[in-house]
Order: structure tokens, then C-alpha cells, then sequence
């Protein structure tokens, strides 16, 4: 994908006493997880772009099968792509559950997420892998922006929109939180604070830890399977609210400005 690296501003506070843990042992370099609701005609044909993508690297991929009532589970459970973990909801929790249920099971301190319906491109992942990689040490994560949406017009209005307010809102320099391709660290995923909905603000409370993000554009491919999980007005409703939520979330952080071990 063809486009320049956007770098977000340093964060006033740098992270309080932090340092990316080491590899843990034996555990893959890389972890994609996919949150998947009533796919089951793209499941295995995106778990096996997955896997193209990332040849040669040692990773694992977790699809999660967030309560379909169609087969995804059984089209994932039948994909012969090594490395492919399953795990299943009793019942939809929604993509936010999903993602932190991936997350939690992940044995690799890397994360790469991205949706489950085949819009995001698996080919875009080793270029944002490798801005996360070379990063320095105050940058937790690397997040997609789709250079050319392929969507109806009512809803790239839609997402303009809600981008637009959010941005100017909370200042968190995305300009598409929209898009569901993240690379980032998990232990910078675990410190922040779990609600639903929370994968469409992680730029601004991966800020409200004092970790800095860098922006990398990707490309946005049609919907050719399943359908649309929200309505615009639905999505519209429920990003007010969640807004409030996050600004009260942001106007309650207060940093220590650093954190030193002192000798004894």
C-alpha cells in the first residue's frame, strides 16, 4: 500500500515505569486475532490470507466465533492453516468482547488485530508489523487507515462523520478509528481500561497511558460475504454515548510523570 507513515505527537507523559517484556519463551512471534460474527462464507478463505501474508514468521492465529448462528465455527474448525486456534462465545458479546478474548489468549507479547468480515487486507500486515517493530520504545501501536473506502456512500457519510466529531473531541490524531487493522503490544493493550465498544478508541486511551501511536495507511476492500452488523443510526447512537464515557475516562487520568526504583 502505497502512502506515507503518519506519526502522532509525543504524549506530554511518557509511559510510567514501563519496558516491553521479553519473548516469552517458546511462544510465537506474532498473534492475529480475528473476531468473526455469521461469516461463515470468508472465515477460511481469511484465516488462509492470514497465513500467506505472514510466511516464514512465527505466529499464531485465533479466530473467534462470537456466537454465529451459522457455521463459522465449523468452516474455521475444518481450515487446514497451521497455528489456527478456535475459540466460541456461548453468545454475541459484540466485537470489543471478542477482540479482549483473543487478546487474553494470545501467547505472543505482539497483537495484530483486524475484522472478521475480509474488508481489511491481511497483505497490509507485515508493513505495519515492521513500523511497530522499528518504533521506539513509546510507541505501542501502529493502527491502519483506509486510504479508499469501499463502502456505500450513506456509510463512508456516516463514519466521516462520527470520525470527524470523535476526532475533535478527544484529540486523539486518528483520522479513521474505523478500521479494524491494529498492530500493537499487549501489555500496552492490558493497562487500559475494558468497556464495550472500547476497540473504537484505542488511539486515545493507548494516549491516556502516555504511549504514542503511529498511523499507517491500508487498503479497504468490499464486503463480499455475510452482512453489515450495524445500522448507521445504530452506530451514530451508540458513539455519543461512548464518547461521553471516554472523555469522563480521559478527564480522570492523572500521570506520575515517571516512576524510578529507588536503591536500598
Amino acid at each position: 500500500m502505497n502512502g506515507s507513515v503518519k506519526t502522532e505527537n509525543e504524549p506530554r507523559n511518557a509511559p510510567a515505569y514501563f519496558a516491553w517484556p521479553s519473548p516469552r519463551r517458546g511462544a510465537p512471534a506474532v498473534t492475529v486475532v480475528a473476531p468473526m460474527y455469521n461469516e461463515a462464507g470468508g472465515a477460511a478463505s481469511l484465516v488462509a490470507e492470514i497465513s500467506d501474508a505472514l510466511e516464514g514468521v512465527d505466529r499464531e492465529i485465533i479466530a473467534i466465533d462470537d456466537g454465529s448462528s451459522d457455521e463459522t465455527a465449523t468452516a474455521l474448525l475444518n481450515s487446514p492453516v497451521r497455528g489456527l486456534r478456535v475459540l466460541r462465545h456461548k453468545a454475541n458479546a459484540g466485537q470489543s468482547r471478542a477482540l479482549r478474548t483473543g487478546i487474553l489468549a494470545a501467547r505472543s507479547d505482539i497483537i495484530i488485530i483486524l475484522d472478521g468480515d475480509g474488508q481489511n487486507n491481511p497483505a497490509d500486515i507485515p508493513s505495519l508489523l515492521k513500523v511497530l517493530l522499528d518504533g521506539a520504545p513509546t510507541y505501542a501501536m501502529v493502527s491502519g487507515e483506509r486510504a479508499e473506502r469501499q463502502d456505500t456512500a450513506a456509510k463512508k457519510w456516516a463514519s466521516s462523520a462520527a470520525n470527524g466529531l470523535r476526532k475533535r473531541v478527544l484529540r486523539d490524531g486518528a483520522d479513521d478509528t474505523g478500521c479494524g487493522l491494529k498492530a500493537f503490544y499487549r501489555e500496552a493493550y492490558l493497562r487500559l481500561p475494558y468497556f464495550d465498544h472500547m476497540h473504537r478508541y484505542l488511539p486515545a486511551l493507548m494516549r491516556r497511558e502516555g504511549f504514542a501511536i503511529k498511523f499507517v495507511p491500508v487498503t479497504h476492500r468490499p464486503r463480499a460475504h455475510g452482512a453489515s452488523k450495524y445500522t448507521n443510526i445504530g452506530r451514530f447512537l451508540v458513539a455519543i454515548r461512548d464518547l461521553t464515557g471516554v472523555l469522563w475516562l480521559l478527564g480522570r487520568s492523572r500521570s506520575p510523570g515517571g516512576v524510578e526504583e529507588l536503591e536500598r
